[in-house]
């Protein structure tokens, strides 16, 4: 197998302006537009909120969402977990999506990477704010810590994975069959 080599400069520059150009499409797309609005970020938010409950009660714990406060998760009746709008994963889907647009490679495989690559954002999301629940019960004193530095380093590592599944191995053509 040939070593890797170092983008072209004019892969570089694609990358970068392409990159930029989604950001601007965030900036005035949801910063701008959707945003201000709050029913997306309101939709995921009682989303992932739901879905955290909903694992942790198949997981055995007595789980639920609070009546008046979609975005509550309660333990044992009680509430452990705030799901806020920055953490409903919006933006984490939209950087995984951002990058792999912006990286060279086939379209037909961005169109199955990014769907599968947001879902396992959203389990990993999922699975974080269960995490988070449980902490509360178990070690309410470190929470703070584990929300801002743990969960967000592992979430974050998670993303990195898939970038680097994406620039090393599937965005590179699939070789041609060789004829006999």
């Amino acid at each position: 197998m040939p070593a890797p080599t170092a983008p072209a400069p004019a892969d570089l520059r694609r990358f970068l302006l392409l990159a930029v150009a989604f950001y601007a499409l965030w900036f005035f797309g949801y910063e701008r537009a959707l945003a201000p609005d709050g029913r997306l970020d309101a939709a995921l938010s009682a989303n992932i909120t739901t879905a955290s409950a909903a694992a942790l009660r198949g997981l055995g714990f007595d789980s639920s969402v609070h009546g008046l406060d979609p975005y509550l998760v309660l333990l044992n009746s009680q509430p452990v977990v705030r799901v806020g709008h920055p953490c409903n994963g919006l933006v984490l889907y939209a950087l995984f999506a951002g990058f792999v647009l912006a990286f060279p490679g086939p379209w037909r495989r961005k169109l199955w990477f990014i769907p599968v690559g947001m879902l396992v954002i959203y389990g990993i999301n999922v699975v974080r704010i269960g995490a988070l629940a449980l902490n509360h019960l178990y070690s309410h004193h470190t929470v703070e810590f584990n929300h801002h530095y743990t969960f967000t380093f592992i979430v974050y590592a998670f993303i990195f994975m898939l970038w680097m599944l994406w620039a090393r191995r599937l965005s590179s053509p699939a070789p041609l069959p060789a004829h006999a």
